[in-house]
């Protein structure tokens, strides 16, 4: 068998040559057990199975003396993740991918300081600087008249304030970075669909008949989750928004030779433009070689899949009126992507009570697109995942981390679902006192930011930022937002009390 990695490009504009890279899967061999079930068994000397890597450097170099089989369900960013850190923390790790092959589509994602920190510190810091790019503001500007209502600056200062960069980046690339960071450590199994599970064993039923066991799983599998039904007991569906979003990507080198749309390149920074019931984001990615554009409007039936297409007349007509740069900008644009909106409401476990089976990532907490924080969420989880789990001594410690994990998480994950739903309403007001209020509260915050960057002190006393309706202006919010560092974050909460609570679990059993 072969496992084929398929870098897909969504630029519509261009043939783009398909990158396509192959190499072996790992071979596997199954044991007979408790009658027609398999446990899988790695051939470690196989092609992407090495099992027994080099001593971890996450972790603060810790492994586990008890190396568990877990089987992560889903091979998006968030399994990938997930599959990384348990590997590294000394796990035998198998990742359970629906899809043929291995690939990932999509557009333009902003990865922000909490989740560049982490890819740092898995040694991607000079992949991340050849592919993305570091935007040096946000601005936002109204819809019909492009002037600017909110100026944030970002840049250098980001890193400064968070000891990491804010990037933007194409979502192929990213997850092709990851993957090929993954791969020598785990087992990747591509076609085989999950239909079944047996949290209690636990166990996984293939759609071909062939039963998995391992001993823990972890559902990675997104939105729209199986393993999440387990875990909640029964058929649980996310809700439409109301709002569906139209993805494009325009090469530079058109915008370029529009004067009035060479600065969009020239000064790469994250612009949108807000509007009743609508908003736009757009922002260089690719080294500044592609533009980014994600236009929310009013769902009308559209089909909840990164791959539906769009019509681009529709899309160009769900925004007339708009300021000139748009129009440029949609002219631009032959054909589409329309990505219907959905959610789901926090839950109130993301463990099964059979202690053998969570969630992570979009499973658990999907996130709105709205704060650019769903990549980060999932990344963040699999590192406090991998980080409980490199301290594992007893079987009967299994239960005891995941509901470390979720304790860890979940608070976090929740407060960033709201945040982000928040900015829903936020960028959709229709033109009123509401929004009027919105643009002067934008445009306080806009003037001391100004003011600092020329080194000059606030206008006013009082702190502009807190609470503003430009939620990346709010330095209190930045501060938890983007300072959070989920290794730590596992490590104090092991010092504080899993060290007392968990780490003498199970061990009078082996004395």
């Amino acid at each position: 068998m072969r496992l084929e990695y398929s870098l897909l490009h969504s630029s519509p504009l261009r043939s783009v040559p398909v990158r396509v890279l192959l190499f072996h899967a790992p071979d596997f061999r199954f044991q007979e057990s408790m009658g027609n079930r398999a446990s899988i068994v790695a051939n470690s000397t196989s092609s992407g199975s090495n099992l027994t890597p080099a001593p971890s450097q996450l972790f603060r170099g810790r492994r586990t003396s008890l190396p568990l089989d877990i089987v992560v369900v889903g091979c998006g960013l968030g399994g990938l993740s997930a599959a990384y850190c348990l590997a590294q923390a000394g796990h035998r790790v198998t990742i359970l991918e629906t899809a043929l092959a291995i690939g990932e589509i999509g557009a333009g994602i902003q990865v922000s300081p909490n989740l560049t920190r982490l890819l740092i510190r898995w040694g991607l810091g000079e992949q991340l600087k050849q592919v993305a790019v570091k935007p040096e503001a946000l601005t936002f500007r109204r819809w019909c008249t492009g002037e600017t209502i909110a100026w944030t600056k970002w840049g250098d200062s980001m890193e400064e304030a968070y000891d990491a960069p804010y990037y933007h980046i194409h979502r192929a690339d990213f997850h092709k970075m990851v993957f090929d960071l993954v791969e020598p450590h785990v087992n990747i199994r591509t076609n085989c669909r999950v239909v079944a599970l047996d949290p209690s064993v636990p166990s996984l039923t293939l759609e071909s008949g062939e039963v998995v066991r391992a001993d823990l799983v972890i559902g990675a599998d997104g939105v729209k989750s199986l393993t999440r039904e387990y875990v909640v007991g029964g058929p649980d569906k996310a809700t439409p928004t109301g709002d569906a979003a139209y993805r494009a990507i325009i090469p530079t080198e058109l915008l370029l030779q529009d004067p009035d749309l060479r600065p969009l390149v020239e000064n790469p920074e994250m612009v949108g433009w807000l509007g009743p019931k609508r908003h736009i984001m757009a922002y260089n990615i690719r080294a500044s070689k592609e533009y980014n554009l994600v236009l929310a409007h009013p769902d009308d039936g559209s089909l909840e899949s990164w791959t539906a297409e769009g019509s681009a007349d529709k899309m160009r007509a769900e925004f007339v009126g708009w300021e000139p740069r748009i129009q440029k900008l949609l002219a631009l644009i032959p054909s589409t992507l329309n990505w219907k909106l959905m959610d789901r409401a926090p839950l109130s476990t993301w463990v099964h009570k059979d202690g053998k089976l969570a969630l992570l990532g979009d499973a658990c907490h999907p996130m709105l697109p709205y704060r650019a924080q769903g990549s980060a969420m999932a990344v963040e989880d699999a590192a406090v995942l991998g980080n409980l789990f490199s301290r594992l001594s007893s079987r009967a410690q299994i239960m005891p981390l995941l509901h470390a994990y979720q304790t860890i998480r979940h608070a976090r994950a929740t407060e960033t679902q709201g945040s982000s739903r928040l900015n829903q309403h936020i960028f959709h007001l229709p033109d009123s006192p509401e929004q009027e209020q919105r643009d002067a509260q934008m445009r306080a915050a806009m003037e001391d930011a100004l003011r600092e960057a020329r080194g000059e002190p606030p206008l006013s006393i009082s702190d502009s930022s807190t609470g503003n309706a430009n939620q990346w202006a709010d330095k209190g919010k930045n501060r938890i937002q983007f300072g959070y560092d989920a290794d730590e974050e596992a490590e104090k909460w092991w010092q504080e009390h899993g060290n007392s609570s968990i780490g003498l679990v199970g061990t009078t059993a082996k004395m």
